[in-house]
């Protein structure tokens, strides 16, 4: 097969160099080696550590069942921790042996649901919290969310005379109008329909830049975790996996299943020699100083790899998806490996066809073979 592999190394502090634009003060959030379980022989998380700074947006992102949820739970104080620490604003919250209520916490939270009162109206929904205050202070305050929501016109309706999108822009107002310290988001575009999504990513994703508040969502969605958060902690069966910014998760995967989650992945197996990785497709840096003669596996993305028919080509397309700005190819090498390559939409070949691969990447990442699940 004629290849030809261009794939200039970035080194990960590089890239850390050029994506870390966001650096928010004092820590507002800290875990430390925290540990919860519903059933005692099998915690459901399990020696989670991380910190959220004043300001930041902070994902947790992970399939079904990996822990996430239980996470924001425990940081509400809806959950007890077996072992470890949480902090809200230096203030210890949770411990095995203490659990300040969740009352006493002063966070934040939009359920899926959203969990508005049916009978009451917008107004009354977002002032709920607010009976402390003088009635004039609560006008002045749900105004105020009334206006940075852009839900002006709408205080005297109730919740069912509003849309999904409205739905959740009250639940966001009665959360944030109580100014938390921190805002919990759990999957708050699940009930959404996907253009309904994005528009409401974008207006949250200001609102929250607006008012520096602190937040963590949670979703199963890394489309929706790349373009909300300053940084994404990935979660793999109670264990924390990765945390870092939206880019070094996606270009420098620090696991097999972190590179799989966040993206379409494939893993060539390579031999170090002569100091370097060769693989079906081509040659690429030992990034990872493995000695002479070790089995390796190249991480490989769609847009890593180019398509240029070429008659005499061993690889083949055998499939083909049209995905709006781009078609998604799968390819069949030699070997009989499959790997995938994104073109432009306007590059449409037929199953069949004989094609070269090019890979031209900024970034070459390594696993150990034995990395990855038999």
């Amino acid at each position: 097969m004629a290849t030809e592999s261009h794939m200039p190394h970035v080194e990960s502090d590089q890239l850390q160099g050029q994506v870390n634009l966001y650096t928010p003060a004092s820590s507002i959030l800290e875990l430390r080696s925290v540990a919860c379980a519903y059933d005692p022989s099998r915690p459901a998380i399990r020696d989670i550590s991380f910190s959220a700074r004043e300001g930041e947006i902070l994902c947790l992102l992970g399939p079904s069942g990996c822990g996430k949820t239980t996470i924001l739970r425990a940081i509400a104080g809806f959950e007890p921790v077996q072992s470890g620490e949480i902090f809200l604003s230096g203030r210890l919250v949770s411990s095995s042996s203490e659990t300040i209520p969740t009352e006493k916490r002063h966070v934040g939270m939009v359920f899926q649901e959203y969990a508005l009162f049916p009978h009451l109206r917008v107004a009354d929904n977002i002032a709920f919290g607010l009976r402390h205050l003088s009635r004039a202070e609560r006008r002045r305050q749900v105004q105020e969310m009334l206006r940075l929501t852009g839900l002006e016109g709408f205080e005297r309706r109730y919740p069912h005379e509003l849309s999904g999108g409205q739905q959740q822009r009250v639940a966001l107002s009665r959360a944030l109008v109580q100014n938390p310290v921190v805002l919990l988001l759990d999957e708050p575009f699940s009930n959404l329909d996907p253009d309904m999504t994005g528009r409401m990513r974008q207006e949250l994703h200001a609102l929250l830049r607006r008012m520096k508040t602190t937040t963590i969502l949670v979703t199963h969605d890394h489309d929706e975790a790349f373009a909300m958060a300053d940084r994404i902690a990935v979660l793999n069966h109670g264990v924390l996996e990765q945390m870092d910014s939206p880019e070094l998760i996606y270009h420098v995967p620090s696991t097999p299943f972190v590179a799989d989650f966040v993206g379409q992945a494939d893993f060539i197996t390579g031999q170090v020699q002569q100091g370097m990785v060769h693989t079906e497709l081509g040659e690429f840096p030992n990034t990872l100083s493995s000695e002479e003669g070790t089995s390796v596996v190249v991480m490989i993305r769609p847009d890593d790899i180019h398509l240029m028919p070429n008659k005499s080509a061993g690889s083949r397309i055998v499939a083909r998806q049209f995905r709006g700005s781009e078609n998604l190819y799968t390819v069949q090498l030699p070997s009989g490996q499959v790997v995938h390559s994104s073109e432009s939409s306007t590059s449409v070949y037929q199953e069949g066809t004989a094609v070269e691969l090019r890979v031209s990447a900024t970034h070459t990442v390594l696993f150990r073979a034995d990395q990855l699940p038999r």
